[in-house]
């Protein structure tokens, strides 16, 4: 199972693996209260998309597609994810204030869609 949070909500029981999946570490939070299991900085989209989202509404469905394409190329961190949200739960952390329009959202969508076809087949 793969869940959403922002860092800057209080950890839960029910949050198992917390990954932290934004390029740059958060501003105001320190690394005690953000509870990591883990950081992983490369499966965040890469600075050039990032910055041609710029969170911007208008510019999601470029940046959902190049973000997938970035994330078919990346298997092994895809995987390491995969892995810990078939074996509980994943909680994928993010800082963006937007909660709809974010890098996280995207990931969520192409965990889930990659956890949907592996029970496929």
């Amino acid at each position: 199972m793969v869940k959403l949070k922002r860092i800057y909500e209080s950890p839960a029981p029910d949050d198992g693996v917390r990954i932290l999946i934004d390029r740059l570490w958060p501003r105001g939070v320190s690394r005690e209260t953000a509870a990591l299991d883990d950081w992983d900085r490369e499966i965040a989209p890469s600075p050039d998309l990032r910055k041609a989202f710029s969170h911007d509404p208008e510019h999601w469905v470029a940046f959902r597609a190049g973000y997938f394409a970035e994330l078919q190329a990346n298997r092994d961190a895809v995987e390491r994810l995969l892995r810990f949200a078939r074996e509980g739960t994943l909680t994928l952390l993010y800082a963006a204030k937007d909660p709809v329009y974010n890098h996280a959202q995207v990931l969520k969508e192409y965990l889930d869609g990659q956890m949907d076809a592996g029970a496929a087949s």
